[in-house]
């Protein structure tokens, strides 16, 4: 399946201004789609495809921070550059505490334009990278059968086997053969990894260090 060129999607109500860098951005090779307002982009969302957003702050209807709002729960994994007339300091504290790849303020060089776009595509990818494997891991993590479940929760929290036969009332053998199948279920070559495994997936608090040595 061919992957999808990522579109930056640009939403502001002054139509010269968008027009404008719309060609600056298809001149410079980037795929554009224009929005005059955050309503009209939330209805025409894509689903999954991969871009970022050029965001006016001050927009008619939703203002550009309610519509970061909005995308944070539809669209978690689109970035957002804010490009504002209206920015100031409190407002582009808010955006980036957010979660805005950047804040630029028109009239915006083109270099500094093109270097935003470009962070905030590749941040994108790399958030999709990362969502497609914690979704690949959480597969085989459903293959686990309910007492694999069990051992592996108990291994990645620094038990030992007999720990772990003690907790589960079966014997140490019993255990290897278990632990060896979460290890080549999951795919993991090692403890630590294993350990990796439960961090990315958040079941584990990778702060803490609770493997015992």
């Amino acid at each position: 399946m061919k992957q999808l060129e990522p579109v930056v999607h640009i939403v502001d109500d002054d139509p010269s201004f968008r027009t404008a860098v719309g060609r600056l951005l298809s001149a410079s090779g980037f795929r554009v789609a224009l929005y005059e307002s955050g309503d009209q982009f939330l209805a025409q969302l894509p689903n999954g495809e991969p871009g970022c957003v050029l965001l006016d702050l001050g927009l008619p209807g939703l203002s550009g921070l309610e519509l970061q709002e909005r995308l944070a729960e539809k669209a978690p994994l689109v970035p957002i550059v804010f490009l504002t007339g209206q920015g100031d300091i409190k407002a582009s504290v808010r955006a980036m505490k957010a979660g805005a790849e950047d804040f630029l303020e028109k009239p915006a060089s083109r270099e500094a334009l093109l270097e935003a776009v470009e962070r905030a595509l590749r941040r994108g990818e790399t958030q999709r990278l990362e969502q497609d494997r914690k979704h690949a891991l959480r597969a085989r993590l459903g293959n686990l059968t309910p007492r694999e479940r069990e051992v592996f929760g108990l291994i990645v929290r620094g038990k030992l086997n007999k720990q772990i036969a003690h907790a589960l009332g079966t014997s140490e053998r019993t255990v290897k053969a278990h632990r060896h199948n979460v290890m080549e279920k999951l795919g993991a070559r090692s403890l630590a990894e294993t350990v990796s495994i439960a961090e990315r997936l958040g079941l584990v608090d990778p702060s803490a260090d609770q493997l015992q040595r």
